[in-house]
């Protein structure tokens, strides 16, 4: 067995399995369809406890690059598309009707960080924001960002917003009117309906099962992609680990940008760190969130990642633009995120899914 565990390392034991196992899939060494080892013999082998591998297994099974059989065991699963019929369609008013705080908000600690922030920024909180968002948000991101998607970014590259809809009109601005910008079908319509209201010509590309269809992104002629990889909507669809490298590959071999909307992926994601697109090819995507549906939707605020030149290319050419988000919202956000209570509150919410999926079954 070359797998390797440190004990007394940094990275919890089943991450380091997870690691070690996912890039012998990655290169091959595992190809699709090979059993992985039992799970009790992994345990032996490498001096640590079932639960250790189990929680490894399940990291690969979330991520797609593994499939869990009944009373089989554990088979790789990188590579290829899953078959079935595309996804549904929904319109505007079907996103919206969704578009609703949870019960299970935490709203008493939203009040607490509220009140704190009115005691110690008092009046500083009627400055102007600077162009691109306080620097303590943008601080709390980044951190933020590294805990749950393992990205190491500096707040020079981060610009806050409010909405995404604002930021799909800069990134057009950013990138040009004359590419062509490439969505998936279904896909939320605003996006393409901003896309095109800022002069881009936008082509749909057809869904499957576990993401855009390979034929349809290999005959495409776009230069742009914009994809939701977690739970794209009104699809349902998350990408599978295939076709997110899939993607990052396309991008790197057209010299092609992707827009990476990483909305719903928090609750999409069982797993502790969630593995993007921008992890994959980060001089290729421009990386966005928002806060509207995680949190609530009155907290208009979104950001997006710049990759180095296009970093620089907005630094040169619309750096002009004011933030848009209150200075007084992005120091409650940025305490909210630095306090720990999107966390608590995330996996409180995923505690309750896997509750109810149980109980379901």
């Amino acid at each position: 067995m070359r797998y390797v565990i440190e004990k007394h390392g940094a990275e919890s034991a089943y991450w380091q399995l997870y690691r070690q196992l996912r890039e012998d899939i990655l290169s091959g060494e595992i190809p699709r369809g090979l059993r992985l080892p039992s799970k009790r013999l992994l345990a032996e082998e490498l001096e640590v406890s079932v639960i250790t591998v189990e929680h490894a297994y399940a990291l690969l099974v979330d991520e797609g690059y593994a499939e869990a059989r009944p009373r089989s065991g554990y088979y790789a699963a990188f590579g290829g598309a899953a078959a079935g019929s595309p996804p549904p369609r929904a319109s505007l008013a079907d996103m919206s009707a969704a578009h609703r705080a949870p019960e299970d908000f935490p709203f008493s600690s939203l009040a607490r960080t509220m009140r704190s922030v009115l005691s110690e920024y008092d009046r500083r909180i009627l400055d102007k924001s600077p162009n691109r968002g306080c620097r303590e948000l943008r601080e709390a991101l980044c951190a933020w960002l590294r805990r749950s998607r393992g990205l190491e970014l500096s707040p020079e590259q981060i610009v806050v917003g409010s909405g995404a809809e604002y930021l799909y009109g800069l990134v057009v601005q950013l990138l040009g009117r004359e590419r062509v910008y490439a969505l998936e079908d279904p896909c939320y319509e605003k996006i393409r309906r901003v896309y095109e209201a800022n002069g881009a010509r936008c082509e749909a590309l057809r869904m499957g099962p576990d993401g855009i269809e390979s034929a349809a992104l290999q005959a495409s002629a776009a230069r742009v992609l914009h994809v939701t990889p977690f739970h794209s909507y009104p699809s349902g669809v998350t990408a599978s680990a295939a076709k997110r490298h899939e993607y990052a590959a396309w991008a790197r071999a057209r010299n092609a940008v992707i827009v990476e909307d990483d909305y719903d992926a928090e609750l999409a994601s069982p797993t502790r760190q969630i593995e993007t697109i921008a992890s994959l090819a980060p001089e290729r995507v421009i990386y966005m969130n928002s806060f509207s549906k995680l949190l609530a939707p009155a907290m208009r605020t979104a950001f997006m990642v710049l990759p180095g030149e296009w970093n620089e290319e907005y630094r040169r050419r619309l750096d002009f633009y004011s933030c848009s988000v209150p200075v007084y919202d992005q120091y409650v956000l940025a305490a909210f995120l630095n306090g720990g209570h999107l966390e608590r509150y995330i996996n409180r919410r995923r505690r309750q899914q896997k509750k109810n999926k149980e109980q379901s079954l």
